[in-house]
């Protein structure tokens, strides 16, 4: 498989994603917080959602278009001694407060199931006596990694509750077969700092939008900025956002819809003014340059006018509302079809009014389970789908799937 991104709305080929656990389950109202959770969340209700946002992804994919599991990869990935002994290695260093290395040779012995399943959970039967916290947050893949273009930046998570996701999504870009063409272009940042994929907007080729938010810490998105010039990108552009838990990544407050299309939260986008940073590589010098603002400078980058769609619509408390539940965290299948949470009525109603046709999964999944939707052909669709219960978590359409290949 060709493992490439060079765009936000470029065809869907390939997607990882993982539809929630037992690990949901493991979350209680004393730890929620420590595991970055406002609420606690109904497995049975959270999975029904998240297949049914797996059944729409793959109705508005082409022919041939893959959605991979990423508990599946992690099994085929695991089945390999060399990667099971690094992650388990990384495990250990990483998390030295845990006392991991009082059971590394238990770790050893464990199967591939087992592993996962104490990896994930925090516990499994083979190791009754030793317990971690769950990782409820591997439902949001998008923070794993991001692939651009033919590289791929290997999220450094920021919270301890997400660390053993890194050390996972590590383990795969170098083990797992499917990642052998983009391994060697892998970036990875220090330990100490910090990135992640929610905050990683693949503009074009040529272009790419890192958030400075509370999750993405400054020398960490300068790290990995500085290596993707270096590997052919030609435009940084880095957005200042809120450090604030309702904008944790860039994402929650702006996302693409089309070639020239955004859904954009007003307070902390359309309104902000002095937010981003330009960065290009002069003579082997990173160089920067404060912009106005993010629509103008994109804009000037790419030569075409850009529509920014309000989030929530023109009501301030209508805007405040559906950004806290993802409603500028919308995910494009293709140019012009994206999908996110029907209780976000205002923002599908902003979306209607700016040329889209509105649909449900159940609408969709009837008008395209038999033919493919058509960039271009087809009108421009907003299609709703079911996650009250996904809603908890705190992350939409976009937090829920990493693509690893679109047409260019």
């Amino acid at each position: 498989m060709n493992i490439e991104v060079t765009s936000e709305t470029g065809r869907l080929k390939a997607v990882i994603v993982h539809t929630p656990g037992r690990e949901i389950s493991l979350v209680n109202p004393d730890i929620k917080n420590a595991l970055l959770f406002d609420d606690i969340i109904f497995e049975d209700d959270a999975r029904r959602e998240h297949l049914g946002m797996i059944d729409l992804i793959k109705t508005g994919m082409p022919e041939g278009g893959k959605v991979f599991e990423i508990v599946d990869l992690i099994r085929e990935c695991f089945r390999e001694e060399n990667a099971r002994h690094h992650f388990i290695g990384n495990l250990i260093e990483t998390l030295p407060f845990e006392n991991l290395h009082t059971i590394e040779s238990d770790l050893h012995k464990l199967d591939e199931e087992s592993l996962i399943q104490f990896a994930i959970e925090g516990t499994t039967p083979a190791l009754r006596d030793f317990i971690l916290l769950p990782s409820p947050n591997l439902l949001f893949t998008r923070d794993l990694a991001a692939v651009v273009g033919t590289s791929v930046v290997i999220s450094r998570a920021a919270m301890k509750a997400r660390i053993r996701e890194s050390l996972l999504t590590e383990t795969l870009i170098h083990h797992h077969p499917l990642f052998s063409t983009i391994r060697k272009n892998a970036i990875k940042i220090d330990s100490g700092d910090s990135i992640e994929g929610g905050d990683i907007l693949v503009l074009s080729d040529k272009i790419v939008l890192i958030g400075m938010s509370e999750r993405t810490s400054f020398s960490g998105l300068m790290n990995a900025s500085s290596q993707l010039l270096k590997k052919g990108v030609e435009h940084v552009l880095i957005v200042d956002i809120p450090k604030q838990r309702s904008s944790m990544h860039l994402d929650t407050i702006f996302t693409f819809c089309s070639e020239n299309e955004c859904v954009a939260y007003p307070p902390a986008i359309i309104d902000r003014r002095n937010n981003v940073v330009h960065l290009t590589l002069v003579n082997g010098v990173v160089c920067t340059e404060l912009r106005e603002s993010l629509k103008s400078v994109i804009e000037e980058l790419t030569g075409r006018e850009y529509t920014f769609i309000k989030c929530g619509g023109e009501e301030i408390t209508n805007q405040q509302r559906e950004q806290w539940s993802d409603g500028a965290n919308v995910f494009a299948l293709a140019p012009g079809l994206i999908i996110g949470y029907e209780r976000n009525i205002n923002t599908f109603q902003a979306l209607e009014e700016h040329g889209y046709r509105i649909m449900n999964q159940f609408e969709f999944g009837d008008a395209y389970r038999d033919q493919r939707y058509v960039p271009g052909k087809d009108p421009k669709t907003a299609v709703h789908f079911h996650g009250h219960e996904l809603c908890r978590g705190r992350g939409g359409a976009r937090c829920m799937t990493m693509p690893i290949s679109r047409e260019v």
